[in-house]
């Protein structure tokens, strides 16, 4: 910035000199601050003659009224100087976004542009006033302090003289590398802050990816970084403080340690005590606030100028360059609904197999990271973090006979309908938590169509979470075909299921690309298109433009989402299927469409229901509700489960 900075201040030469000219008035308070204490005491306290002693410390007063009244002017043409720096950089950024604008880039520097505007311009003009003011002060502090030693005893100045100058020389020394590690450390805090917005609004793409441990160790790089530029910062602290003890204290000390010597020189008490007031008074506060000013603001500003002169912030490496390609053809922008777009490479022929793994939380609790590899659709996983004990569901049911587990993993789609078996399953949250589910035995039939039902909170997303193995139990047995069920990342097996939360995952793209995204080797047209008629996608289909037609998840409502997602499953070669609320947002008949369309696929369905209609259409309806999980049709639990007379009940009223 010197290049810059010696043009601007030559233009501003009659606002420098008024600044000049005000600023030695206090050099002149500073003078006379010592120089009117030393003679306070040899001429008027020590001779005797007290009314002397009192005159010159009146003049000490009247030098620091002068000064106030000096700085009060200095504060004033220091507006010449800052504000036409203001003034400069508001048309710099202003010409920057309308270039941007005509360019095409406004949306993406529109944000920083209004940044740079308003906050940057104002930091920037109060960290340069601040240097100014900072800068002049110790300047002509320090004229008044040599001028006043002088003035008093020359023999004062090789006393306090060589070590001020050592400490200065040490300051100037460190002042370059320290402005470095303040900007380094200051870049590597805003890339770590970038990336890791990045990543959160991305997380979904992440985990879809397979990303996880990628993105994982590229932050880590990033606290690293961080870590070390925070480490030198403070060697480099370390020094200024060196320099400000040599510069302000090792003066203060000298000077009493050769106090003998000096008196025995002819010094007076008087000159000594002057000296120990220009030290302690005027020199050291100086010292501190310039070497404080230069160390931190002075660096804050350079970096300010620096964006404001184009070269711009750190910008955070989107999701997708983390996550790297999906061994796909084809390019697709990927973002979540309403997350940080990405460039992964297009799912539309992707090798993506496993479950779609992500799963919204009962409706009462919140929701925490999922970190499943090779999933299909990322999403929330169950909350995590509940510390309050949960209510357990338990219960045994009879097994039909268990199919035999296939020779091979199961890649075609005609592969038959697994069962599912449960045999004593318990998870908790935690060592010391509750069980949410306790020693559960079940049995679906393969091709069973099982409404799952029960009061908020009970665990129901819970067990979901554990069949498409996100979640680890804590004991028991699950079975998918007769084969032990493992988290997606180490299961060959984990095609054959599906997992659609409540939350659907969508991702910039054809919309083409995101009803293939779970079929690794693509489908026929005629597949895609009554994938879309089943679920009822079809108008939506329509109204975007086709199945070519590039979408926006943020401009899908939450309803359309759960259609994609519905579809893209109904597609898949899963034969398991779970959906777990994953039509809340649609209407009763749409929510009804989808669900018999899932229910006339070869395969086994699983559902949270939350409406009366969608129970009443499963084959069986599994109650969970805290003490004991009954299984039974619609009629014969109105018979025998309370708490599904008090579900129904509930919803009679709205959707049954």
């Amino acid at each position: 910035m010197l290049p810059q900075a010696v043009p601007f201040l030559s233009r501003r030469r009659r606002a420098l000199l008024r600044l000049g000219a005000w600023s030695l008035l206090e050099t002149a308070q500073t003078f006379l601050g010592g120089y009117a204490v030393a003679a306070a005491l040899d001429r008027g306290f020590l001779t005797g003659r007290p009314g002397v002693g009192l005159v010159w410390l009146a003049v000490a007063a009247a030098a620091v009224v002068a000064g106030g009244t000096a700085t009060n002017r200095v504060f004033h043409h220091l507006s010449d100087l800052v504000e036409p720096l203001r003034d400069g950089l508001v048309r710099r950024v202003v010409t920057s976004a309308l270039s941007a604008a005509v360019a095409g880039r406004a949306r993406q520097a529109g944000h920083a542009a209004v940044s740079r505007l308003t906050h940057q311009t104002e930091a920037a003009r109060d960290g340069f006033a601040g240097l100014v003011m900072v800068t002049r002060s110790f300047v002509f502090t320090a004229a008044g302090v040599v001028v006043g030693l002088a003035a008093l005893a020359p023999a004062l100045l090789l006393v306090v003289l060589p070590p001020l100058a050592a400490g200065l020389v040490l300051f100037a020394a460190a002042l370059r590398p320290m402005a470095t590690r303040q900007r380094d450390f200051l870049r590597t805090d805003e890339e770590l802050a970038a990336r890791l917005g990045a990543d959160v609004a991305g997380l979904r793409d992440i985990v879809a990816c397979g990303a996880e441990a990628r993105t994982s160790d590229a932050a880590g790089e990033l606290i690293d970084a961080q870590t070390r530029a925070a480490r030198a910062l403070a060697r480099w602290a370390a020094v200024r403080t060196l320099a400000l003890g040599l510069a302000g204290q090792a003066p203060v000390v000298l000077l009493l340690a050769a106090a003998p010597w000096l008196l025995d020189g002819g010094v007076t008490a008087g000159e000594l005590l002057g000296a120990l007031t220009y030290l302690t008074q005027a020199l050291l506060p100086a010292l501190n606030t310039l070497m404080t000013g230069l160390g931190a603001a002075g660096t804050r500003l350079l970096v300010i100028l620096d964006r404001l002169a184009g070269n711009g912030g750190p910008s955070a490496e989107s999701p997708a360059t983390a996550c790297g390609s999906c061994s796909a053809t084809g390019s697709a922008t990927r973002s979540g609904t309403g997350s940080a777009t990405s460039s992964c490479t297009s799912p539309a022929t992707a090798s993506c197999t496993g479950s779609a793994t992500a799963s919204s939380t009962d409706s009462s609790a919140g929701a925490s990271p999922c970190s499943a590899k090779d999933s299909a659709a990322a999403g929330a996983c169950p909350d995590r973090s509940r510390a309050a004990p949960r209510p357990r569901s338990h219960g045994t049911f009879t097994a039909a006979r268990r199919p035999s587990p296939p020779s091979t993993p199961p890649t075609e789609s005609g592969e038959a309908a697994p069962g599912l078996e449960l045999r004593s399953l318990s998870f908790a949250y935690g060592p010391g938590a509750m069980p949410v589910v306790d020693g559960l035995d079940l049995s679906v039939r393969p091709g069973e169509h099982l409404a799952v039902v029960g009061p908020s909170g009970i665990g129901k997303s819970t067990l979901f979470a554990l069949i498409a193995g996100l979640l680890v139990p804590a004991r028991g047995e699950l079975l998918i075909g007769g084969r032990p069920v493992h988290r997606p990342d180490g299961d060959p097996y984990a095609a054959r299921r599906a997992l659609i939360p409540q939350e659907a995952y969508v991702f910039g793209g054809t919309l083409r690309d995101n009803l293939l995204y779970m079929c690794p080797g693509g489908a026929p047209a005629t597949a895609v298109e009554s994938a879309v008629r089943a679920v009822g996608l079809d108008r939506v289909a329509h109204a975007l433009g086709g199945l070519d037609a590039r979408i926006d998840p943020s401009a899908l409502s939450q309803g359309e989402r759960q259609l994609v997602a519905l579809a893209r499953v109904y597609l898949a070669p899963a034969r398991l299927v779970l959906l777990d609320e994953a039509t809340c947002h649609l209407d009763p008949a749409a929510e009804a469409r989808a669900e018999r369309a899932f229910a006339d696929r070869p395969g086994t369905l699983l559902v949270i229901a939350h409406r009366l209609s969608s129970a009443r259409r499963a084959d069986r309806v599994l109650v969970l509700d805290g003490v004991a999980a009954t299984a039974g049709r619609h009629e014969e639990l109105l018979e025998r489960s309370e708490t599904y007379r008090d579900l129904v009940g509930h919803w009679r009223p709205g959707a049954g």
